[in-house]
């Protein structure tokens, strides 16, 4: 399996390449140069399957012969043994509704289940090749906990994570800022999570730089990230229909960076029966009005009470960008240009068209989420985050959608609060969080600013 940029300017590389590669040299994300196709008595098959063996089934159609089977197998197997849960990603029901939990690894977030498998990659190919690696990433909450942890004591790793200040929950920001490894830098920026994913892929796209001091990319702009989570859709769909291959699902997946929906999109395009991807954005609805009107939009980032979907620049729209432009490098080049430039780019009717074959698109208020989390609890006694609520929201006319939960309430507990009357139970990992010391570097969302803090840093170790 070789690996090609969505912009179409550089050579194929294997996949132990993309992973540690991250961005394109080029500026475009990296994709699989083939897809492949799962026949329908695979899929029977892998019904029954854990989620552990599936994930080595599917991940090894992506790696080829670049990591042997054997050492493959170990890294999934350790990527998910501090899960909580048997099932890893269990569907469970709530007043009829079935709800995809992913928020069982260690920050209780969907990040998990990629960088848990991120982390230990990025390990073994260091021991394997050598070398160090400087990772860098912008997170809105959840991705900066989950890529810490995942990372955290690593040898030949360090990790500088950016995120909003006082832009995430108190819990999300604990989670990361209260790890104190030696490797682990956490800057907050006085901006956006937008202004956090510039300055990530400013500093990518400065390619000296990137390889003096090693970058590396934990961000759903790598690869690795998009290829965990298209287990979870495969996982779940065995586990409401039993493998009957004859018998299609839709999925709502709250999302903001698109990364987690692109998953799904990438496993119906592997066969797995999907009729349709409910797309649920809160107010910051960019991804929605493209999936309206063919326009892609930038916009003014609302602060929300779903703060890591609060993102108005969606890095992985590019990757879908790629397959409705019929894998067309230059002209995704071209179109990613102008919105740079311009802060918007549109496609014609029919490729809109063509997107709205698979995505669904739906925006949800404030006011929608919180009576989405009222009304559920009321009714089944089931917890939400407001991240899962907007996903449940936007499903409103499809009762069977398979609701994508991605994160456990407890992360956000004013929220629920609000919506329910009173905190949910904290789960083991978020007892005591809140007291001992913390570590952060608060910093401009200036690119040249980070770059300094950066160099200083790794010159002082």
């Amino acid at each position: 399996m070789r690996y090609i940029s969505s912009r179409g300017g550089i050579d194929p590389l294997s996949f132990s390449q993309a992973v540690m590669m991250g961005l394109a040299t080029d500026g475009g994300l990296l994709l699989p140069e083939q897809i492949p196709t799962v026949p329908a008595a695979t899929l029977r098959q892998w019904a029954s399957w854990p989620f552990t063996s599936l994930a080595s089934e599917i991940v090894a159609l992506f790696v080829g012969d670049d990591i042997p089977r054997n050492h493959l197998d170990d890294l999934v197997q350790r990527s998910y043994r501090h899960f909580t849960h048997a099932a890893i990603t269990p569907v469970i029901w709530a007043g009829g509704r079935p709800i995809l939990e992913l928020f069982h690894g260690p920050t209780l977030a969907f990040k998990d289940v990629a960088l848990q498998l991120l982390g230990n990659l990025f390990e073994y190919l260091l021991q394997r090749d050598g070398g160090r690696l400087n990772i860098l990433g912008a997170t809105s909450g959840d991705t900066g906990s989950a890529a810490i942890h995942g990372v955290r004591g690593k040898a030949g790793i360090h990790i500088f994570m950016i995120h909003p200040h006082q832009r995430v929950s108190p819990v999300q920001e604990r989670q990361m800022t209260s790890v104190l490894d030696d490797n682990v830098h956490n800057i907050a920026i006085c901006g956006t999570f937008d202004d956090g994913q510039r300055i990530v892929k400013d500093l990518f796209n400065d390619l000296a730089f990137r390889q003096k001091y090693h970058l590396g990319a934990v961000n759903s702009i790598n690869w690795a990230r998009i290829l965990a989570q298209i287990v979870y859709y495969f996982h779940a769909w065995g586990q409401v229909t039993g493998g009957d291959a004859s018998r299609p699902v839709t999925f709502s997946v709250p999302t903001g960076n698109f990364g987690d929906i692109f998953a799904g999109y990438m496993a119906q395009r592997m066969g797995l029966p999907i009729e349709r991807l409910i797309l649920a954005t809160n107010c910051n609805d960019i991804l929605t009005r493209f999936m309206r009107t063919g326009s892609y939009q930038t916009g003014t980032v609302q602060p929300t009470i779903s703060p890591s979907m609060d993102i108005q620049v969606s890095s992985n729209f590019e990757r879908f960008l790629f397959y409705l432009l019929d894998q067309d490098g230059a002209l995704v080049r071209q179109r990613m240009n102008q919105f740079h430039t311009q802060g918007q780019f549109s496609v014609n009717a029919d490729q809109l068209q063509q997107a709205n074959r698979i995505f669904t698109a739906r925006a949800v208020s404030e006011q929608q989420t919180l009576e989405q989390m009222r009304q559920l609890y009321q009714t089944t006694g089931y917890i939400s985050d407001p991240h899962t609520a907007v996903g449940l929201a936007a499903a409103a006319e499809w009762p069977e959608a398979i609701c994508l939960a991605t994160a456990h309430p407890a992360k956000f507990a004013a929220a629920v609060q609000q919506a329910i009357g009173h905190d949910p139970d904290q789960p083991p990992p978020l007892q005591g969080l809140m007291a001992g010391d913390t570590r952060c570097t608060i910093l401009p969302a200036e690119t040249n600013a980070i770059r300094a803090h950066m160099v200083d840093t790794l010159a002082s170790l």
